[in-house]
């Protein structure tokens, strides 16, 4: 394969990305801010690198994915950062999740330098990220996303290309209003169903089949009734998420109620110490409200 891909942050999701780069067979160049997941895909064969810049050098692709605006920002503009070190007609895949006008500003200085930019956001979670079956978002030029396209089908089951700089994010956005709103009456209805004295297992059963039934609803519920929250995407970066829609919302004098509402939810678990759980763990507010605890029976 003709690319060195470079991949800067290897956090939960980070990491199994740029392995499925690597068992596919692409040349793969790494660089976090924590030496760990470094040196662990380092000695599977990865490059190191000491910087975005200098992983840059080493490659004419880089994705990065790392946690808010601020770090994409700084890991792509900042002191050394991706595009310091970037030659014209490279081209930088931001991957994480972040407000629609952290990418436009991203995407219009790679512009200005003659650097390729992709905005692509990713759903799925840690699980679709270790199977490479990741939803990716697009943003960006038709060519740039020809470009990425072989990568993209590495780590995800499905990419589109949603429209200019920031339109991946503004979908990634969406997405995350739609599972948001979809795990809490999850969990209203887990919580009605043990207060009532039913099998929160026996209604999952019954209606994930129905109308009722979605992808959250066969990710989520077992979770639930089981207690397992284990993080496969964490409460605090959902409450994230919808700060960013909140805020692209607020610029474009759109009100989101059901968004706001959940924004002020997700606050109040992260303050109950329930931000490092899975976000099927929006469970513990209804039962907190309830004073009853879902599980099977």
């Amino acid at each position: 394969m003709a690319e060195k891909i470079g991949f800067v942050g290897l956090g939960i999701m980070g990491k199994p990305m740029a392995r499925n780069l690597m068992k596919a067979g692409y040349e793969v160049t790494v660089f976090d801010l924590f030496p760990e997941p470094v040196d662990e895909l380092v000695s599977e064969g990865a490059g190191r690198a000491e910087s975005g810049a200098d992983v840059a050098s080493k490659s004419s692709i880089v994705v990065t994915m790392v946690q808010n605006s601020p770090q994409s920002e700084a890991a792509i503009l900042g002191e050394n950062g991706v595009l310091s070190g970037a030659s014209k007609g490279d081209l930088i895949v931001d991957m994480s999740s972040i407000e629609p006008g952290s990418s436009q500003k991203i995407g219009a200085a790679c512009d200005e330098a003659g650097v390729g930019f992709l905005d692509a956001p990713v759903s799925g979670g840690e699980p679709f990220a270790v199977s490479g079956d990741l939803a990716i978002m697009v943003g960006g030029n038709a060519s740039d996303f020809e470009t990425a396209k072989p990568l993209f089908d590495v780590m995800g089951k499905s990419s589109v290309l949603c429209g200019g700089h920031g339109a991946g994010n503004v979908v990634k956005l969406a997405n995350q209003i739609c599972v948001a709103s979809n795990i809490m009456g999850l969990a209203e209805a887990m919580t009605l169903a043990a207060k009532a004295g039913v099998n929160p297992e026996t209604v999952f059963d019954a209606i994930k089949g129905g109308l009722a039934g979605s992808n959250v609803m066969n990710a989520k519920a077992p979770m639930m009734f089981e207690r397992n929250f284990n993080p496969g995407f964490r409460i605090e970066l959902h409450y994230k998420d919808l700060n960013n829609a909140m805020t692209a919302a607020n610029s474009l004098n759109v009100p989101l109620v059901m968004t706001a509402q959940m924004q002020q939810i997700l606050g109040a678990l992260l303050e109950w110490g329930h931000g490092k759980e899975d976000h099927a763990g929006f469970l513990h507010f209804p039962e907190r409200l309830s004073g009853v605890e879902v599980k099977k029976f």
